[in-house]
């Protein structure tokens, strides 16, 4: 009898250890998944701090090692007769290097580039301004003409790069 007793009491500890540490296992679980619920994905504002929740779209993007910047314009407010595309495309990638930095990347890690222009025939003067800011070999790009831009932009870039944890 006294044997029954003891793997009886066994049995009773062994199956409440099984169910705290299921308890326990599933418990950690949840605060995992609670705290991964957004992936480690971190949105930050143009100064590479957290950004405001209620706005629909953020500048810097980060997530595993990588920066997605959204599209940056040169929302010019000159006459149109005096923009040109040399400084569209400066303000835009001084403005994309600004982003890139506050996320902890910098220009020689940007990985790719998508390059938006009102006009096809600026190719050669966005080209020309867009190299400099990559003298060590630039990113994989795209670059596509499109009917128009917001903010009287001749030109709109996003981008993705490689930042580091902040």
């Amino acid at each position: 009898m006294n044997s029954d007793y003891s793997r009886r009491t066994f049995a009773t500890r062994f199956a409440s250890l099984l169910s705290a540490l299921g308890i326990t296992i599933a418990a950690s679980s949840r605060v995992a998944v609670a705290q991964s619920s957004t992936g480690g994905i971190r949105k930050l504002n143009e100064e590479g701090k957290p950004g405001d929740p209620k706005n629909a779209i953020m500048p810097i993007v980060a997530y595993n090692g990588l920066l997605y910047v959204s599209g940056v314009g040169a929302h010019d407010s000159h006459d149109e007769k005096e923009w040109t595309i040399e400084s569209h495309t400066t303000i835009v990638m001084d403005k994309i290097k600004k982003l890139v930095e506050a996320g902890g990347g910098t220009m020689d890690t940007v990985l790719q580039a998508n390059v938006f222009l009102t006009k096809i025939e600026h190719w050669d003067g966005m080209h020309k301004v867009f190299s400099t800011y990559f003298p060590h070999g630039g990113p994989a790009r795209t670059t596509v003409a499109v009917a128009a831009l917001p903010g009287n932009s001749l030109v709109e870039i996003n981008c993705i790069a490689v930042g580091t944890p902040k």
